[in-house]
């Protein structure tokens, strides 16, 4: 297979799909360098976009940017180019979290990755109530089948779990309000539209309503802050949550996590299926290491996503691309 030609507006466009990834408090915690001669992106670390309080290891910015990294794998991809990924290429430079190159001899194709694409930019985090309605076992099946491709587990939380994992969260919630430190950072991503054009963080129209009744979990952003309009809703009375894991919990691990929970995403998108996140658990190490299911769960728990039948949520924005392309030589 000869190398097909790849101009700097194909590289933009590529880059560009990627970085519609979700991140924690869409804090965008990326940044990509496109080397024409060796074929290869370079994806970077943006530590200044880092969340020291509530992200303090860096676990939750290393899942945004692995998010990042499947977007692009899909859009190179798509553009007709196999891909190959090297994760922490340079162990002396742990901000290069990530190498791609296009058309090397040992890339495989994957057909089912490209399949994806068309998810790419339909892809929203939904802070909306979904329909009390079960996802098929088949899709069920599917989701954690992607998550598999990507070296991860997908777990879906059965009942006996779920009251625990509900109050774990509910548990961290009652510390983030207690930490100001972490409700100041949390407060600092949230954007008021009516003053200001966003590039990240969350903007007040993406808040979705505030819970008035219901089991599932749903973070509110706002805090106590008032928001003109918003109005209150009733959430499921019957959550359909999952557990995404690996086998490890290093570096390399988080980047497969975010990976696969890319995946998971946009073949949920195809599917029909919405989803949000539950991260407040997750935010708390001695709370975080108890969300594994004491009888079937295995490996370290990375992420808890809820899933069901609802509005996905509204566009949010995102950084434009020169601010985190360059393309070299």
């Amino acid at each position: 297979m000869s190398p097909r030609t790849l101009d700097d507006a194909t590289v933009t466009g590529i880059v560009t799909d990627a970085t519609t990834a979700p991140s924690m408090h869409n804090a965008q915690p990326w940044r990509f360098r496109y080397h024409r001669g060796s074929r290869t992106f370079a994806l970077r670390a943006d530590l200044e976009r880092a969340l020291p309080h509530g992200d303090p290891a860096t676990r939750g910015l290393h899942l945004g940017c692995g998010a990042a990294l499947l977007n692009l794998r899909v859009a190179a991809g798509q553009a007709g180019h196999r891909t190959a990924t090297t994760l922490l290429p340079v162990p002396a430079d742990p901000a290069l979290l990530a190498t791609v190159r296009l058309d090397a001899r040992h890339a495989m194709p994957d057909e089912a990755l490209t399949d994806l694409y068309p998810a790419i930019h339909e892809r929203h985090t939904s802070r909306y109530p979904f329909a009390d309605r079960q996802i098929p076992e088949s899709v069920r099946t599917d989701l954690s089948e992607a998550a598999r491709r990507e070296g991860a587990q997908f777990a879906w939380v059965t009942p006996p779990h779920l009251q625990t994992v509900l109050a774990l969260i509910s548990d961290a919630e009652g510390y983030d309000h207690m930490d100001p430190d972490r409700a100041a950072e949390e407060r600092s991503w949230i954007r008021d539209t009516s003053a200001e054009a966003p590039v990240d963080g969350i903007p007040d129209y993406a808040l979705g309503p505030r819970k008035r009744a219901g089991m599932a979990p749903a973070r509110d952003f706002a805090g106590l802050r008032p928001v003109p309009g918003r109005p209150f809703s009733d959430f499921e009375r019957h959550p359909q949550l999952a557990l995404l894991s690996t086998a490890g919990d290093a570096p390399t691990d988080w980047l497969r996590a975010g990976q696969a929970l890319e995946r998971v995403l946009l073949l949920a998108t195809l599917h029909g299926v919405t989803a949000s996140f539950a991260t407040q658990a997750l935010e708390w190490p001695e709370l975080r290491w108890i969300l594994r299911d004491p009888v079937s769960g295995t490996g370290h728990v990375q992420m808890v996503v809820r899933l069901g039948y609802g509005p996905s949520g509204p566009r949010t924005p995102r950084r434009p691309v020169g601010q985190v392309l360059t393309i070299g030589p």
